[in-house]
């Protein structure tokens, strides 16, 4: 998964936007703070495990899980 690049969208496997990649660090792709959420989420970088990306396709970055689901799985730092 080395193809997945700063500014690709995040993407659900049912296509719902998650976020935008920030950028890779370790195993997790950090997405941007204008994806942080509302509330207290707002403002804060979020990570997804790339354990779960299923696809590159059409410049994106397609989840294995559907888009509601995958920002359960968000971890915050």
């Amino acid at each position: 998964m080395q193809d997945i690049r700063e500014h690709m969208e995040v993407i659900g496997a049912d296509g719902a936007h998650v976020g935008t990649v920030d950028r890779v660090e370790g195993n997790r792709i950090k997405l941007t703070r204008k994806d942080s959420g509302e509330g207290s989420h707002k403002g804060h970088h979020h990570f997804i495990d790339k354990g779960l990306v299923a696809d590159i396709e059409g410049g994106k970055v397609r989840l294995s899980a559907v888009g509601a689901v995958a920002v359960t799985m968000e971890e915050e730092k």
